[in-house]
């Protein structure tokens, strides 16, 4: 989950890498570090345990080279520290490196090291890396051979880059099963985990596949296997804007992408909504009108609030198009050798399109001869290049560590799916146009609900030193509840729980007090009375009440009530998401937390 970047060039690295960890520090942030090396040799490292902020505080002035590599860090070996932040060298100090993943074999490694007189100074798994490939340089052989023999003793995941202070000219970098993208710049090249450090200055970039490395060069780069096969890797072009990366006036990444909503809704539905047949147009599924039809089950796949997502595209599919489908997570799906269905399509989420345990799962079922499509919103990445067809998000850059527009931009790519799937089986056109109309219209509803974000502020700041809340709905609206908990605790860190308000009676409702409060999804559909009961039985043991309603509940029922735009029924839960958004945030910020990082998270998880 680490940030890794690199340059080499005619110019000055340093402000490049500080400037690139930066913007990778939702990556990690607990630990930080860059290395230079000159023309002449010799390397320069300066790391620090904290922010990026101090890292570029602690480097000096004259710290310079025309070769860099840098890591921001979120710890897995060892605890966050000066001496466990990366980059890691060899004990002569000639081989530095950085890497993202886990070594699996790393306590096998260090023992048979130090036995052959290496010193470590370090508690991670990584510095192994730098023992061994400084091994093999000390061999007499080129850097790029050195870190394909090193590589080729290790079990595991990573994403790493390597400097030679003896090899200057070049950056080796290698992936496998943690991303490596390289940047084609104007006599310059570039490297990093993530295309937002390069995007300032290249929009030509190359995703390297898992078990290949590359060597880079000022003039350019070489591709090739860890059997020492050459490949051939064509750029691409990344469309995202560097304003993307700017929190744009706001206090908060996270609040922005909160408000980049509407416009991220668009995103996702253009061109997409065909309505002379009511349906919508998903050419990338790469499946026709039969092979659709011979689809038994939807099998959805994700993690964290992916996951989420997965429940609320479940419901959508089975409601729309009668397929029975079902969210689970993708990080214990392998674990349980799943049985692969011939007639079952599975679908992989993951807004980074480089989750590893969601990738790891997509690698299972393609071995099993199981067809997967990909919801993701980063393009060229691994889930999206492994899998047969999906769809593309089009949200926009996510910086925020907590999910909200891709998480929104996810469950409207489901919707399109259910409606494609459900026109090819029984929806009715008059359905289908009903649909076409509901997601027509959410962008303009979402605008109405975040213009009552100063008021969700009163209540967030009321409630936000509450020892924890409970988070109710039925059906439809308890993935939204799962959602709004998940939220609420990864970035104001106040214990929540979620379940469906059916189940409250069956032990949840020991738990209501005046100190635990409940939020509770009270749409207006055919559970509404049923909902209201609900909210009685809660009151009546002096809970409060925070209702998320279309229509206010009475005031016996509720204590306060955050009224949202109805839509069709089977699109309420995307906007009866959006308060509980708002809700988190600005408990986060009545906590003062740091909402755009919270403790012990990453963004993009790429170890398992």
């Amino acid at each position: 989950m680490c940030g890794i970047v690199a340059y080499i060039g005619p110019k000055d690295a340093t402000p490049f890498l500080l400037e690139g960890l930066a913007r990778l520090e939702y990556r990690g942030y607990d630990s930080a570090g860059v290395a230079v090396s000159g023309r002449t040799g010799g390397l320069k490292v300066r790391k620090v345990k904290g922010r990026v902020a101090d890292l570029a505080a602690a480097v000096p002035a004259r710290f310079k080279g025309t070769t860099g590599i840098g890591h921001t860090r979120w710890a897995t070996h060892g605890v966050p520290s000066d001496a466990n932040a990366h980059p890691h060298l060899d004990n002569a100090e000639r081989i530095a490196v950085v890497h993202n993943g886990i070594i699996e074999n790393a306590d096998e490694l260090r023992a048979r090291l130090t036995a052959e007189g290496a010193v470590f100074r370090s508690e991670t798994d990584t510095e192994v890396l730098a023992h061994l490939i400084a091994a093999h340089a000390a061999e007499g052989i080129e850097l790029e051979e050195a870190v394909r023999a090193a590589l080729g003793k290790v079990v595991g995941t990573y994403g790493i880059a390597v400097l030679d202070a003896e090899q200057p000219d070049r950056i080796v970098v290698a992936r496998n099963g943690s991303p490596i993208v390289l940047g084609i710049g104007e006599k310059e090249m570039f490297a990093a985990s993530d295309v937002s450090a390069l995007v300032r200055y290249t929009r030509q970039v190359v995703h390297l596949e898992d078990g290949e490395l590359a060597t880079v060069r000022a003039d350019g780069f070489r591709t090739f296997t860890e059997d020492a096969r050459t490949t051939h890797r064509q750029p691409s072009t990344v469309d995202w804007e560097i304003d993307s990366y700017d929190t744009g006036g706001y206090e908060h990444f996270l609040l922005k992408e909160i408000h980049e909503q509407p416009g991220s809704v668009e995103r996702t539905l253009s061109g997409r909504l065909d309505e002379r047949f009511n349906t919508a147009h998903l050419g990338g599924l790469n499946l026709d009108a039969r092979e659709l039809r011979e689809i038994r089950r939807v099998k959805i796949l994700g993690c964290g609030s992916a996951y989420y997502a997965g429940e609320m595209g479940a419901q959508l599919i089975e409601e729309l198009a009668r397929i029975p489908a079902h969210s689970e997570p993708a990080s214990e799906f392998r674990y349980r050798n799943p049985v692969i269905e011939a007639d079952t399509l599975y679908v992989a989420v993951s807004q980074s399109g480089e989750t590893y345990d969601t990738l790891a799962a997509v690698q299972e079922i393609k071995r099993k001869g199981g067809r997967v499509l990909g919801v993701v919103n980063t393009v060229g990445s691994a889930i999206a290049r492994e899998c047969d067809g999906g769809i593309y998000l089009h949200a926009g850059p996510e910086i925020s560590v907590a999910s909200t527009k891709a998480f929104t931009s996810t469950v409207v790519a489901f919707a399109l799916l259910a409606l494609h799937f459900g026109r090819i089986h029984d929806l009715s056109p008059a359905d289908g146009r009903r649909i076409v109309a509901g997601l027509k219209a959410l962008p303009g509803q979402i605008r109405e609900i975040l213009a009552q974000s100063d008021g969700i502020a009163e209540l967030a700041a009321e409630y936000a030193e509450s020892e924890g809340m409970m988070f109710i709905g039925r059906v439809r609206g308890f993935p939204v509840a799962r959602e709004g908990a998940q939220k609420l605790k990864e970035i104001s860190y106040v214990h929540a729980e979620a379940y469906p308000a059916s189940e409250l009676k069956h032990g949840p409702l020991a738990l209501i007090s005046p100190e635990l409060p409940t939020v509770a999804l009270v749409p207006d559909d055919e559970l509404l009375d049923k909902n209201l009961t609900t909210l009685g039985e809660i009151k009546a043991r002096s809970g409060r009440v925070v209702a998320v309603a279309h229509r206010r509940p009475e005031a016996k029922l509720a204590d306060h009530c955050i009224l949202v735009p109805k839509s069709e029924p089977e699109l309420d839960p995307l906007l009866l998401n959006i308060p509980l958004q708002l809700l988190a945030y600005h408990a986060a910020v009545a906590l003062k937390r740091d909402v755009d990082k919270p403790r012990n998270l990453a963004k993009s998880v790429t170890v398992e």
